[in-house]
């Protein structure tokens, strides 16, 4: 686990993508690696929160392009309705 670059991003919030132009994959990675690093409670209230606020953050990414490949299979399989 690299938090050497996590940590820095966490704190400036310079080295992360903005959450909106990560695919589900790099969402759901940054993810898991935000989640372990959170497990490990070495750091302070307010970096943990920092942490914190970014993980829901992916958390929504990724709901969002499960619902969009809902919608797409839905769509492809002809039960949306207009």
């Amino acid at each position: 686990m690299n938090t050497d670059v996590i940590g820095s991003g966490a704190a400036g919030n310079n080295a992360f993508p903005p959450v909106e132009s990560l695919s589900y994959e790099a969402a759901r990675d940054e993810l898991i690696e935000t989640v372990k690093i959170l497990e490990l409670g070495q750091m302070g209230l307010d970096e943990s929160l920092k942490y914190w606020e970014r993980g829901e953050a992916l958390a929504k990414r990724c709901e969002e392009h499960l619902a969009g490949a809902s919608r797409r299979v839905e769509a492809a399989l002809g039960n949306v309705e207009n």
